[in-house]
């Protein structure tokens, strides 16, 4: 079977990488943009430095900033009943995953309103149109919402968050620059960094792994294991190297997948708000653990990147273990939690583990699985 590649069409890097937005919307002749972000983004100033360019240029635009760190169908569909009469013909998505995943719902909608139900979009949904032209300026390193064709919604009603995948969500342009990510406070910082990591190591071991992603995901460990400690300190080559490693990384898995770690931690940031990347970042030595009889034999490749010494006198086995306390001592570096103690609670576990079995996300795990023993992964991190 052939694999599949999808990439935004243009796309930015670099400090000042904002400033080629303004030329990107005339030289298309967009009148109005629907500008799409989040309260925090405009109370601090950062939406700011994009609205500022818009101001300068004359371009007319609104803003929809009813998201939620964790966005939901609510959201979604009140950004779709903002858009209509802004009477906007493109969206500037300025935010992490929350600002972009609702953009990505909002513009799909408009453009295939049969989806109005936004439970609909769920899985692989059969839209027809394209997203409304969208550019991507995300203000975390971490999501790689920008590039990807992937979006997550929670249900609040059901208690669940759900994966929509749709090659016609993928914006059009992204702009990814460090100086947009330069505000993030160090717990941010650290928790969407290590979502990227997981990206890209579960990107790496995923059953649909290829050629290609396997490319994205080597580079992408490298570039984030070397520059996410330096990032959460706020040193600008830091943060530089993290815009581009969560990327990079998103360039792969959104071809390939992911695997139990995003499965087990969606269902936690729906049930308690857990930030995605917190939980990710608890659950991922786990899940390498767990996968290690499927997937065992790549964790050297994924050491060696991390920048672990003297792999060439190691045994596979030996390789593994080393692989996982890079990953440990990494998240342990800039201060994620260990485990889910104070997180997780017994009566819920029986329904986060039937929720992360059936997640979207599931699929793609290199080890086969079930509701029993991702209900035993989750007690053993009590």
């Amino acid at each position: 079977m052939a694999d599949r590649i999808v990439l935004n069409p243009i796309s930015y890097h670099g400090h000042g990488a904002i400033e080629n937005i303004v030329p990107e919307i005339t030289k298309r002749g967009f009148k109005k943009v629907f500008v799409a972000t989040d309260p925090d983004l405009i109370r601090f100033g950062v939406s700011k430095k994009v609205t500022d360019l818009l101001d300068k240029a004359g371009i007319a635009y609104s803003v929809y900033s009813d998201i939620k760190p964790n966005p939901t169908i609510e959201n979604v569909k009140c950004g779709v009943e903002a858009f209509k009469p802004a009477k906007a013909d493109c969206i500037v998505a300025i935010g992490g995953g929350s600002a972009m995943d609702t953009s990505k719902a909002i513009g799909i909608i408009i453009n295939n309103p049969e989806f109005a139900d936004v439970r609909s979009l769920e899985g692989v949904a059969p839209t027809k149109n394209k997203t409304v032209f969208t550019i991507a300026v995300p203000t975390t390193a971490g999501t790689a919402a920008e590039v990807t064709i992937n979006y997550v919604i929670t249900d609040v009603e059901k208690k669940r968050k759900f994966v929509c995948v749709d090659v016609n969500d993928i914006p059009e342009i992204a702009v990814v620059d460090p100086d947009m990510m330069s505000t993030m406070p160090k717990g941010l910082t650290a928790s969407t960094g290590m979502d990227a990591l997981t990206h890209a190591i579960e990107g790496y071991i995923t059953k649909g792994h290829c050629a290609i992603s396997d490319m994205f995901h080597l580079e992408a460990i490298r570039l984030i294991s070397h520059n996410l400690r330096a990032a959460v300190k706020n040193d600008p080559d830091g943060r530089e190297g993290m815009a581009l490693g969560q990327y990079i990384a998103g360039m792969g898995f959104s071809n390939v997948g992911l695997g139990i770690v995003h499965s087990m931690a969606h269902g936690l940031s729906a049930l308690y708000d857990t930030p995605h990347g917190v939980a990710c970042a608890i659950l991922l030595p786990l899940g390498l653990e767990y996968n290690a009889p499927a997937a065992g034999v790549r964790y050297r490749k994924i050491a060696e990147a991390m920048g672990v010494d003297g792999l060439n006198y190691m045994s596979d086995e030996e390789a593994a273990k080393a692989c996982i306390s890079a990953v440990k001592q990494l998240s342990s570096d800039v201060g994620i939690p260990a485990d889910l103690k104070g997180i997780l609670k017994d009566e819920d576990v029986k329904f986060l583990s039937e929720s992360a079995y059936a997640d979207a996300c599931r699929p793609g795990n290199p080890r086969e699985t079930s509701v029993a023993e991702i209900e035993a992964l989750y007690r053993s991190m009590m």
